[in-house]
């Protein structure tokens, strides 16, 4: 095995100055995880943004899950995943659970999964990446920072250029014809794991809903840490320690991604997201969220909201298989063999892993299984004592064997206890730790070896552990209640139990998703599907032009500030970043763009028959593929325009960002911080609703100008008053103190605001009229949709005068029905 990394600190990893020191947040471990200092000054820093209350959750309201939750609406799902095949399996059988339901299901994953959902029924949608790469990667580098090493020889800059591949490849699986049939796709809603990453981005850009689903904890608990930290603190209750342990990881995530992000979110139209609101996004918006572990594993722990859910293990259908002889033979001819594999874990040196495994095995005189996998583990052929096998479902082979030795990932863990196995786990990188842990804590197994402090002699006593009685007596316990649960049901129901059902139906057809809006004179908006709308349209009963895109789900994302002081500080900072930047591209363009011009040849530089075709082109012969001797001018003429149009782009930009950051974010910024203020000693700031355009923007000035005077003047009487009821003399004195604060900070942000608000609103108007691509690429994705749905679905025909005659009653009903 090779030498350990060496311990540096994250800081200097992720881009920040030498002399922040080893010491100021966090470190990565010789073992590739994250020693989190929540005592250090950074750390500290970033627990300000991570709001925590100190007060016991409340009870939650009471749910009967065994209800059957129905969706009658079928819908368009893609499920965007990045992982290993080990990722993908679960997803899988989700995917054919809901596609049970009638709903019609897209998996958009690495392309080298491609038959492996296909052959489960599912359509396929490539998103780009390489997963053996990236595991080979994960494996050097098995914290959130990068090694040294990977960082001189380029493997950060390839990874950055493969997620933005596959960001891409995700928004394309959302809009984009199936690959084999060509049938038209537009997603209704989207299921995803976070390592997807692009998944809010997408539900936004299409106003769906969006479900995440994962097999390691994501959403922030008081109940344990970060399973990718180790805390370390002395001033810091460890409940809320636990709690911001997850923040922290999470922006320490968003510094090494959020650019590559935000730069994709433009490419789409969305503005960038600021770095306070990135990390956290999935908690502040409440995005509903599945687990897929066992409650009897580890329950749901009880601050977690409504919103998120533990179902269980996702577990596929055992697959129909039947055993080459000699793996029969190996399976019949003595007692039952121990399972070791590590599946599409890449491992550096093959080599030495088979020799620890091989001394292990022979120590303890006992028949074992070895899974090549990826890395090819293993001699050239099997013998008496070992069966070196190339693939087999473990669905099958765990039910005839004694005990599991594996790298911990979440659907071979599962797979194990269902099929009551002793589970011996040696973690590489990821959450296989952590299932390590959880597995030891119930006496399934022994306590977790990290993969680089294995040794023949660990292994030996890891595996005896397992096949001690009592241990096999555990497993086989443990596994009689896991078969109990169903996973993939309970997950199907979540969803469809999140899902805003009387908002996505359509009016006209009310089994189908409403993806349109029509507002007619007189009449309440009316919501139609795409096939709907098509066949009314078709019969000239609206015309293309009337149909509006229906935000189902929208989303917002909104840049929130704690207090005028930190608010405007911010925006100030933001600001002349922006400035500073397009200062530097008034110079740097020109060459980027000169450079570009020269590159791509222009029009004259090709030959003839690569041109676009013309009249004087029409008797053109044997001269077509013959080039035109030109000479250079063209082209840099070309490329010189270009430089110049690039200098000019960015002067402009100076400005607009200069007189945008004066005249809208300072004083929003102020604005926002001001009405923020009552919230640091425990006062209630009104919800407002977000502004997303001109009038929403007025709206809120509005709203907040006279609840901001009204409240901000009677809390010069009320607060005392409070106080004094609560806690008599010094009370009041409190609620003075109060009631001056409040009425500085809420009658100053009244009057602020109307200004700001309404700038800040129509900002937001201007930016959607100018960054309209996106929008019309996805209603041309549904109108397109609509017209194969009419033209080759038997429910166009079935329902065609049944969507005429709704509509024309929904035609009917007043505007406040």
């Amino acid at each position: 095995m090779e030498d350990l990394p060496p311990r540096y600190s994250i800081l200097e990893a992720a881009g920040w100055p030498d002399d922040f020191g080893s010491h100021d947040g966090a470190e990565l471990t010789g073992d590739g995880r994250v020693e989190v200092d929540l005592d250090s000054k950074v750390c500290r820093t970033v627990a300000k943004f991570i709001p925590f209350s100190h007060d016991e959750p409340r009870p939650q309201s009471a749910r009967d899950d065994s209800v059957p939750v129905t969706c009658d609406i079928k819908l368009n799902i893609v499920i965007q995943v990045v992982g290993s095949r080990g990722d993908v399996q679960p997803f899988i059988a989700l995917g054919s659970a809901l596609q049970s339901h009638g709903h019609r299901i897209r998996l958009a994953t690495h392309s080298v999964f491609e038959s492996f959902v296909l052959e489960s029924g599912l359509e396929f949608y490539p998103i780009g990446g390489d997963p053996t790469e990236l595991m080979a990667y994960m494996v050097k580098n098995p914290g959130l920072i990068p090694q040294i090493k990977s960082l001189r020889e380029g493997e950060i800059q390839r990874k950055r250029k493969m997620v933005a591949a596959m960001l891409q490849g995700c928004w394309n699986s959302c809009i984009g014809d199936d690959p084999l049939s060509k049938v038209p796709f537009v997603a209704d809603a989207i299921i995803a794991n976070p390592p997807s990453f692009a998944h809010i981005h997408c539900a936004q850009a299409l106003s769906v809903p969006l479900h995440l689903m994962f097999t390691m904890p994501w959403s922030s608990t008081r109940a344990f840490p970060h399973p990718l930290a180790n805390l370390k603190y002395s001033t810091i209750e460890p409940k809320m320690a636990n709690y911001i342990s997850y923040g922290v990881v999470e922006w320490m995530t968003w510094q090494g991604l959020g650019d590559v992000i935000n730069e994709w979110r433009g490419s789409l139209g969305l503005e960038p997201i600021p770095a306070t609101e990135g990390p956290c996004l999935a908690e502040t918006l409440k995005i509903p969220f599945t687990y897929c572990w066992s409650p009897s594993l580890m329950p749901k722990p009880k601050d977690w909201p409504a919103n998120i859910d533990v179902c269980g293990f996702f577990f596929r259908s055992i697959p129909a298989y039947t055993p080459p002889p000699d793996l029969d033979a190996f399976l019949r001819s003595g007692s039952p063999p121990v399972y070791i594999g590590f599946g599409s874990i890449v491992i550096e040196d093959a080599a030495a892993m088979t020799k620890i495994i091989l001394q292990a095995v022979k120590a303890l005189r006992i028949r074992a299984v070895i899974s090549r996998g990826w890395s090819n583990i293993g001699e050239p052929s099997s013998c008496n004592q070992i069966f070196y096998l190339e693939d087999c479902p473990h669905e099958w082979l765990f039910q005839h064997v004694a005990a599991v030795v594996h790298h911990g990932g979440a659907g071979t863990t599962a797979c194990g206890l269902r099929f009551g196995c002793p589970t011996a786990i040696i973690p590489f990188f990821g959450d296989q730790l952590f299932w390590g842990n959880m597995v030891a804590s119930r006496g399934l197994g022994p306590s977790p070896i990290p993969y680089r402090s294995l040794d023949p002699t660990k292994l030996t006593e890891a595996i005896r552990f397992c096949l001690q009685p009592e241990v096999q007596s555990a497993a086989q316990h443990f596994g009689g209640l896991m078969g109990q649960e169903n996973g993939v049901a309970a997950a199907v129901a979540s969803f469809h139990r999140n899902l805003p059902i009387n908002n996505m139906r359509c009016h006209a057809l009310s089994s189908e998703p409403a993806v349109w809006q029509v507002k007619l004179s007189g009449r309440g908006p009316i919501q139609l599907s795409k096939l709907a709308a098509d066949v009314l349209v078709n019969h000239r009963r609206l015309k293309s032009s009337d149909l509006r895109i229906y935000h189902v789900k929208p989303i917002f994302i909104q840049n929130r500030r704690w207090d005028p002081v930190t608010g405007t500080t911010s925006s100030l900072i933001g600001t002349s970043t922006d400035v500073l930047k397009a200062t530097g591209d008034i110079f740097y363009r020109p060459y980027q763009e000169f450079s570009r011009g020269l590159e791509r040849p222009s029009e004259l530089d090709l030959p003839i028959s690569s041109r676009r075709p013309s009249s004087s082109m029409a008797s053109t012969t044997d001269a077509s593929s013959v080039p035109v001797p030109i000479t250079e001018k063209p082209s840099k003429m070309r490329a010189t325009g270009a430089a110049m149009g690039g200098s000019a782009k960015s002067m402009g930009k100076v400005v607009g960002y200069w007189y945008k950051g004066m005249l809208v974010d300072v004083p929003l910024a102020v604005s926002e911080g001001l009405r923020a203020v009552p919230r640091l000693y425990g006062d209630q700031v009104k919800d407002h609703g977000p502004i997303h355009d001109w009038k929403s923007g007025a709206s809120f000035a509005g709203k907040n100008f006279v609840h901001g005077m009204v409240d901000g003047l009677s809390g010069i009487f009320v607060q005392p008053y409070k106080g004094g009821q609560e806690e008599g003399a010094k009370g009041v004195i409190k609620g003075l103190a109060k009631g001056t604060v409040g009425v500085t900070t809420k009658v100053s942000s009244a009057a602020l605001g109307l200004i700001a608000y309404p700038a800040h609103g129509m900002m937001k108007s201007l930016h959607t009229a100018s960054h309209s691509k996106t929008r019309k690429c996805i209603l041309q994705a549904r109108l397109q949709e609509g017209k194969y749905l009419a033209e080759h679905s038997p429910k166009a025909v079935k329902n065609r005068q049944k969507i005429l005659r709704n509509f024309e009653t929904a035609c009917r009903k007043p505007a406040h029905v």
